[in-house]
């Protein structure tokens, strides 16, 4: 299941929309909670998609990521063994999955930059959290040249 987008938002609103969300909690504990609380919502995949040449470079824990579709309509599946980056997955899959490459590439991720998330995540999951943001773009991109 890809995160439901509330119908056709753009991708700055469901970033707004995510920042709303989190603005609702006192401390990072709770956001931290908030995070593998939506971790938990991602499809889990299947054993057989769960193959080498689909991880991602740079980040500490598993991520798998799948991307499908062309220019028009990007989709992406994805999920982790790690229950803060399973999260952190969901809200880029929110963010990004069943747009066109063009939209990807024109917006920039501030959600993450505004709630914090550079700060308060340990370096090893920022550095994933990019990692997963390029592979995104890099998806796009390749689309967009096909």
């Amino acid at each position: 299941m890809t995160p439901d987008k509330a119908g056709e938002m753009t991708i700055d609103e469901v970033q707004d929309e995510i920042i709303d969300e989190f603005s609702l909690f006192d401390d990072w504990l709770d956001r931290y909670q908030y995070i593998i609380d939506l971790g938990r919502k991602l499809e889990p995949l299947a054993p057989e998609e769960m193959r080498d040449d689909a991880l991602l470079a740079g980040c500490q824990s598993s991520v798998w990521l799948h991307a499908s579709g062309d220019a028009e309509k990007l989709e992406f599946r994805a999920n982790s063994d790690a229950a803060i980056v399973s999260g952190l997955i969901y809200l880029l899959l929110r963010v990004y999955s069943g747009r066109s490459a063009r939209e990807i590439l024109d917006a920039q991720p501030r959600f993450v930059s505004e709630l914090g998330l550079g700060e308060h995540l340990s370096p090893t999951r920022a550095n994933g959290l990019n990692a997963m943001l390029e592979a995104v773009r890099h998806h796009a991109r390749s689309a967009q040249n096909r």
